[in-house]
């Protein structure tokens, strides 16, 4: 499955003449996932070490026009059921167990949450999905949950879980050092990890985990080991955690410092999480095709 390297790799949010919708081949959904991004303006609360988003170059768009993002959201929508998206010259070499329409992601080139109409928006995709008859394709919110205590973030949660909704909730440390090494934000982590708990309280959260060579260096064994007591804290106060993503660095990162785990590394972790809480989790690689 060589062939799909270049596609799990291109996460680019520019399709075609589009500003805010853009398909990819996902790795981790394991077939086509939609992409929305509400942060054209590529403003992030995050800074995080190894983000693939060029925060050098000036933004195209600095806001988000609701009604040209439906018209695109519609047109890309048409494109993959119909399988007019296979003609496409960079969609061409898709495997065939790859052509599938996963979901409909609200991502981008920034906090997604942070969208001041988050709940509106949610909305308005959702009937999209209804209206075409979608009703298996899921609805996912990758996110860094910064914003889960928001009235409007609640209210798009409650819209999107309601319609095949999946929260990835982004946990990269388990220390407030490690974390603010790897995030660079000012907010709390304690924040992030009380968000978290209210939300999976709530509904099951994916975890999405990346970890990384950091100057050659990666995550110590102590550092994994809190990462992982984080986890069985959220289980012990009645949180709900459906997967654990654990991966690392697949595209050009933010930093030069920043450098892919090898494979023995990520399904080290993995085996951690699945023998010391249970939980089910995948890993995702930045050097084979099948990640």
């Amino acid at each position: 499955m060589a062939e799909i390297i270049p596609l799990h790799r291109d996460h680019s949010r520019l399709f075609h003449q589009n500003r805010y919708v853009y398909p990819v081949v996902s790795r981790r959904s394991g077939g086509i996932s939609v992409g929305i991004n509400l942060n054209p303006d590529k403003v992030c609360n995050f800074d995080c070490i190894y983000c693939q988003v060029d925060r050098r170059s000036e933004a195209e768009t600095t806001f988000v026009g609701t009604e040209h993002l439906l018209a695109e959201l519609d047109e890309v929508i048409e494109l993959v059921t119909s399988g007019r998206l296979w003609d496409d010259e960079k969609f061409g070499a898709t495997p065939q167990a790859f052509r599938r329409f996963n979901d409909i992601a609200f991502s981008g080139d920034g906090e997604p949450t942070t969208f001041r109409n988050f709940d509106l928006i949610v909305n308005e995709v959702a009937q999209r999905k209804m209206s075409a008859g979608l009703d298996q394709v899921k609805m996912v919110l990758i996110t860094n949950a910064s914003m889960f205590h928001r009235p409007a973030c609640q209210r798009g949660l409650a819209v999107l879980m309601a319609h095949q909704g999946e929260i990835w909730a982004k946990l990269d440390a388990g220390t407030e050092e490690y974390y603010h090494l790897i995030e660079r934000t000012r907010i709390p982590f304690a924040r992030i990890l009380e968000n978290i708990l209210d939300v999976s309280l709530r509904w099951p959260v994916v975890i999405q985990a990346l970890f990384m060579n950091v100057a050659g260096v990666p995550p110590t064994e102590a550092e994994i080991s809190a990462w992982l007591g984080r986890l069985k804290g959220i289980l012990a106060a009645g949180g709900q955690i459906s997967l654990v993503q654990v991966y690392t660095v697949a595209r050009p990162p933010a930093e030069a410092i920043v450098t892919p785990l090898s494979d023995a590394e990520v399904d080290h972790i993995v085996k951690r999480v699945q023998q010391e809480t249970s939980l089910t989790a995948q890993g995702y690689y930045g050097s084979r095709a099948s990640s």
